[in-house]
Parts: C-alpha cells; sequence; structure tokens
C-alpha cells in the first residue's frame, strides 16, 4: 500500500514537474536566442578579427586595442559623468513629484501619471526633434529666449564643447520619469496607514514622517531604480546618437555610441564586441557595489 503511495506521489511530482518546465519553456527559449547566444558569440567575435568576408583569430588583441585607446577611455569617462549627473537628480525628482501627487484623489493621480509618462510612449526620435528645437542656436531657440532675459548671448548649445554634455544632461533631468513616478507611487500606496497614525499620535511634522517612515519604507525601491538608472544611462546611446552624433570634438560620445561606430561605421566588429564585454563587466561591477554596501538593510 506504501509503495502504491509513493508511485503515485513521484508520478504527481513528475507531472507537476513537467508542467513547470513546459510554461518556462517559452522564457528559456527566448533567452537563449536572445541574451545567451549574443552573449556567446560576441565572446567569439571579440577574440577574432572580424570582418564580412572573414575572420582571424588574434586571441585578446581587441581587448588590449580598447584599453590603449584614448577614445575609450574619454567615452568611458564621458558616460560615468553623464550617470553621476543623471541618475541621482532623476530619482530625487521622481521622488518629490511623487510625494506632490500621492496626497490626490485616485483618479487624479492617474491624469499626473498619464502626463509624466507620455514620454516614454512617444518616439524617441520624435523628442529628439523637439529638443534640437529647444536647443536651436538661433534666436528662434527656446534655451537661447529663455538665457536672453538673463542678459547671456545666444548659446551654440549642442555645437560646443563646454555645454554639449549639459544639454543631454538637462534633456534627461526634464524627461523620462514617468517610469519612476509609476513606481515610487505604487511603493507608497503600500505604505500602512497605521505607521501614519502612530507618528501623528507622537507629533511627528510631516519632514519627520518623510525621513523616519516614507525613505525607509522606499528603499529597496529606491535601490532598484537606482541600479536601473546605472544600467540604462552606462548603455545610453540614443540620445547621443540623434542629438550631438558624439559631438564636438567627442564631448558627447559615450561608450554605447563608440561601439556602434565602430561596429557599424568602421567595420570593426571584433573591437566592438570587446568593448561591449568590458561594459558588461563595468555594469556588472558597478550593480554588485550597489548591492553590496546599499542593499545591506533592504528587505524585499
Amino acid at each position: 500500500m506504501n509503495q502504491t503511495l509513493t508511485k503515485r506521489k513521484k508520478l504527481k511530482l513528475e507531472s507537476d514537474s513537467g508542467w513547470g518546465y513546459a510554461f518556462i519553456a517559452v522564457a528559456l527559449i527566448a533567452f537563449s536566442l536572445f541574451t545567451a547566444y549574443p552573449v556567446i558569440n560576441a565572446f567569439i567575435i571579440s577574440l577574432q578579427k572580424y570582418g564580412p568576408l572573414g575572420s582571424t583569430f588574434v586571441g585578446m588583441d581587441n581587448f588590449v586595442n580598447s584599453f590603449s585607446d584614448e577614445l575609450f577611455w574619454k567615452a568611458l569617462k564621458n558616460t560615468l559623468v553623464y550617470t553621476l549627473l543623471t541618475v541621482p537628480f532623476n530619482i530625487l525628482l521622481s521622488f518629490l513629484i511623487s510625494i506632490l501627487i500621492i496626497p490626490f484623489k485616485k483618479r487624479t493621480q492617474t491624469v499626473f501619471k498619464a502626463l509624466y509618462y507620455l514620454p516614454a510612449v512617444a518616439s524617441g526620435v520624435a523628442l529628439s526633434v523637439v529638443w534640437l528645437w529647444i536647443f536651436d542656436p538661433l534666436k528662434s531657440g527656446i534655451a537661447n529666449k529663455l538665457v536672453s532675459f538673463l542678459g547671456i548671448e545666444n548659446q551654440n548649445w549642442l555645437g560646443s564643447s563646454a555645454t554639449a554634455m549639459f544639454s543631454l544632461v538637462l534633456m534627461s533631468w526634464l524627461s523620462s520619469h514617468g517610469t519612476a513616478i509609476i513606481i515610487y507611487i505604487a511603493a507608497l500606496l503600500a505604505i500602512d496607514n497605521s505607521y501614519y497614525e502612530a507618528a501623528e499620535i507622537d507629533g511627528a511634522s510631516f519632514l519627520q514622517k518623510l525621513w523616519f517612515i516614507v525613505v525607509p519604507f522606499l528603499k529597496p525601491t529606491t535601490l532598484f531604480l537606482l541600479v536601473t538608472g546605472v544600467i540604462g544611462s552606462f548603455q545610453v546611446f540614443q540620445n547621443a546618437y540623434l542629438m550631438t552624433g558624439g559631438g564636438p570634438d567627442h564631448a558627447t560620445t559615450m561608450v554605447g555610441l563608440l561601439i556602434f561606430n565602430n561596429a557599424f561605421t568602421y567595420f570593426e566588429f571584433g573591437e566592438a564586441a570587446a568593448q561591449s564585454l568590458v561594459l558588461a563587466a563595468i555594469i556588472g561591477f558597478i550593480s554588485f557595489l550597489q548591492f553590496k554596501f546599499l542593499g545591506k538593510d533592504v528587505e524585499y
């Protein structure tokens, strides 16, 4: 009798496992085709002098050439500066906007969330056209009209090494907050009202409730947005490609744009693959540090 029950349990377990593998089969196939295979193929290409008509094995030469290339280090520096200037400010601004939206009724919250998320739905090319008009170096550009009120002469925002990077940073500051705002509002709504009630009984001010209740409860959300924000910022390509093309004098050349140019402008596929792997390693290392030092007391 016991043997029969054991066999039935074993068959049921195998049946359940089979259904489990069936459900994740699509995800596994998609991961294998679009993530695992490209990474393995990129590693193979990085060891070759790769070209459309053939390739030769060169070992680690592509990595050595990348590390000895001054432009690669400049692009890495530009990417780091862009990340430091955009990610923390964007997270802080999204948090403050979420705090301002949360007191409204649900319908009003929905309107604000839709308005802030709208730029994420719009085409990147269309948004770049709008920003090119804003940064028009002539008097018709909105940016120059605004600075003219301060007595400042027209600026060639995207054509000057002094202002090109700032222009891309400003573009990031004034857009792309919709996703973070929606995530923050969802996290704020998940905080139990009993914490606020207890704080009010103790006579806590708004800032005290914000610092001692909201900020600690939103730590996992903030860490998530920080990690994903840094990953996205290190992979930035579209803004630099459409707005400045990496210029002037490579002042806005990011690592992603450099990899694109090496692969599809100069057809140095091996070097581009090596640089993409180096970029992936840097992103992985930074993400590890973020979880190690900022995720110690974070519970999920």
